[in-house]
């Protein structure tokens, strides 16, 4: 990651001792800057900003100490190396109490001194880079967890401020990856059931032998291997939201028996005869199209308009691509703070191919297409060799098919007679290309007698190019 600044301001009453560590890290490629009062150094602070701030914490009729809070308090308040006498550890954990960064303690080492203002600074950056991404994130109209301002997004963040004030059950649908779990967390993060758990279950994971268990707990004993009472998630969700993700594809008999929680409020668990009442809220998500389930019965009727109330629709990224280029920035600026990596952008170029790929797995494919190139990346900026091979194949093969097009209309263009002398010509040119330019390869190649070839190739002008080499 580039660091925007690698300023230091050295604050010593001691000329030696400045002029020894400004030595010492100017050959590291730092700027230093000296103070030997605070009010020198407050003046230098407000004017240059820098990244770093070695204190010293005794300064002649002034303490470190003292200023420390005020300097880490400033808006773009820089990191501070608060420097103690030896023995003046006790000193060194009040002033990290109060803000500071780290510590030195006379006399200290050359490396050791350069190392720790190098992870400041470095630090410093990504403190930047996370802040110019939250800026950028405030910008964007972002909804939550959820990032995206084009018109579709925007509708869905509509919906999802409408229902979270009620109690209905909403029914989310898109393709896998869309991010249909972040719409249901932000529901409950704005409902009035966010003092409750958000439990979720993936239907299409669960072994249909386990799921009951899963749903409405057991006794121990209850069955072969239950050595445990077990609250299931109905119970765990209790005055909160319980989201069953990809409800499509659970089995009939378990949609009869979630219907029937649903009716009554209540459920047993396992093994036990004692009934408990539930209260929650319900949110489901598939990525079928349950209405096409029903008609084919592979889906109760009843349960589906007990869970439909209200439906979102989370579109699929292809068809959102004025947010690509904003989700790609933040996904990258995320994992390059979370990785501590330098590609904290995307290269022109590459940045560009996203926007033309399709994404099949939508947000989330992105997501990890972004995390993986950001870890194997070497430079600053993502480029096109990070990126994974099957957009980059995905890129060949469009602009194969745009050149193939262009070509077609530029034939078209032509009278019959020309535009099958450029094709021609355009064919063979490609044949004797793949075999190097011997004429008896290509003439195979072609299901030609060799002459007739050496004719052709004399017609269509090509004989400087290709028979002096295939003879």
């Amino acid at each position: 990651m580039a660091l925007m600044n690698r300023t230091i301001l050295i604050v010593d009453d001691e000329y030696a001792a400045r002029y020894g560590m400004k030595r010492s890290l100017e050959k590291s490629g730092f700027t230093i800057l000296e103070a030997d009062s605070i009010s020198s150094a407050e003046k230098l602070v407000e004017r240059e900003k820098p990244q770093v701030v070695l204190l010293d914490v005794k300064l002649t009729a002034e303490s470190g100490l003292d200023y420390l809070p005020t300097l880490v308090a400033k808006a773009f308040a820089p990191l501070v190396i608060i420097v103690t006498a030896h023995g003046s550890e006790r000193l060194a954990v009040e002033a990290i109490q109060k803000g500071a960064y780290n510590y030195l303690a006379k006399p200290f080492d050359v490396d050791e001194l350069r190392i720790t203002v190098q992870n400041a600074a470095e630090a410093f950056a990504l403190r930047q880079e996370n802040r110019r991404l939250k800026e950028r994130l405030a910008e964007a109209e972002t909804f939550g967890d959820l990032i995206g301002k084009s018109p579709t997004m925007k509708r869905v963040y509509s919906l999802i401020e409408k229902v979270a004030q009620t109690r209905a059950s909403v029914m989310i649908t898109g393709e896998s990856g869309t991010g249909k779990e972040l719409v249901a967390r932000e529901i409950h993060a704005r409902s009035q059931e966010r003092e409750g758990a958000f439990v979720a279950i993936n239907c299409a994971a669960m072994p249909e032998q386990l799921i009951e268990s899963e749903l409405f707990g057991h006794e121990k004993g209850a069955f072969t291997g239950a050595g445990n009472r077990r609250l299931g998630k109905f119970e765990a969700a209790h005055q909160g939201t319980f989201f069953l993700d990809e409800i499509g594809d659970m089995s009939l008999v378990t949609q009869a028996k979630i219907l029937r929680v649903i009716e009554e409020r209540k459920f047993q668990r396992l093994g036990s005869n004692e009934t408990l009442a539930t209260d929650v809220r319900i949110i489901s998500a598939t990525n079928k199209n349950l209405e096409q389930e029903v008609a084919a019965q592979q889906f109760r009727a009843d349960l589906y308009f007990r869970l439909c109330v209200v439906s979102i629709e989370l579109p699929a990224l292809r068809d959102r691509r004025d947010d690509i280029a904003y989700l790609a920035q933040s996904f990258c600026a995320n994992y390059a703070l979370l990785y501590k990596r330098k590609a904290s952008a995307i290269s022109s170029p590459a940045l560009n191919l996203l926007l033309q790929y399709d994404w099949p797995g939508n947000v989330r494919q992105l997501k990890n297409c972004l995390e993986r190139a950001v870890v194997l990346a070497e430079g600053e900026e993502i480029t096109l060799k990070d990126l994974p091979q099957e957009i980059l194949s995905k890129s060949k093969t469009q602009r194969t098919k745009e050149s193939a097009s262009s070509a077609t209309d530029s034939l078209f263009a032509l009278e019959f007679q020309e535009a099958k002398r450029a094709f021609e010509r355009s064919y063979i040119e490609r044949c004797l290309e793949q075999t190097s330019g011997n004429i008896t390869q290509a003439a195979a190649l072609l299901k030609m007698h060799r002459q007739s070839l050496q004719h052709k190739i004399k017609e269509l002008g090509l004989t400087k190019k290709f028979i002096a080499q295939g003879e």
